[in-house]
This record gives structure tokens, sequence and C-alpha cells, in this order.
């Protein structure tokens, strides 16, 4: 059997190529401004938890807010990988 797949010529294999439709690009546009949107507040919220992190060390329980660090690094991880998990489940 895999002798016999060995042997098929590689031009047997498709290999397609996806194309956007026009009637989607109105809906492309929306989803860039709402990824581009959603890493501005990540980087806002990243400077928030940043300020927020520097205030409570100054009074001596700074630790609390890595947990919400972890949450808005999370946030901005799966912000930016949405296009690749969508795939992963199409």
């Amino acid at each position: 059997m895999q002798n016999l797949i060995a042997r098929l010529p590689l031009s047997v294999i498709p290999n397609p190529t996806p194309t956007v439709p026009e009637q989607a690009k109105g809906l492309l546009t929306v989803l860039n401004w709402a990824s581009g949107i959603g890493l501005v507040l990540g980087v806002l919220g990243v400077i928030i938890v940043g300020i927020g992190m520097v205030i409570q060390l100054s009074r001596g329980n700074g630790g609390e807010h890595l947990g919400k660090l972890g949450w808005v690094l999370g946030g901005c991880i799966i912000i930016t990988g949405a296009s690749g998990i969508v795939r992963a489940f199409a």
C-alpha cells in the first residue's frame, strides 16, 4: 500500500487556493476593525494592570494584580490567534 501511494504523481493531489468572495469584503473589514480595537484595548489593559501593580506595591501587596495580568495577556493571545483557532475547528 505504501509503495502504491509513493508512486502516485504529485499532480493528483489538489492544492486549492482560497479566495474571498466579493460579498465578504465588508465582513472582513469589520473583523479587521474588531481585531485592531481588541488589541488596542488589550494593550490599554496591560497598562492599567501595570499601574495598579505599582500602586499596590507601594502599599505592600503588589502580587494581587498578577492574576489580572494573566487574564489580560490571555485575552490578547486569544484575539491575535482567533483566526488560527477558528481554522483548527473548521
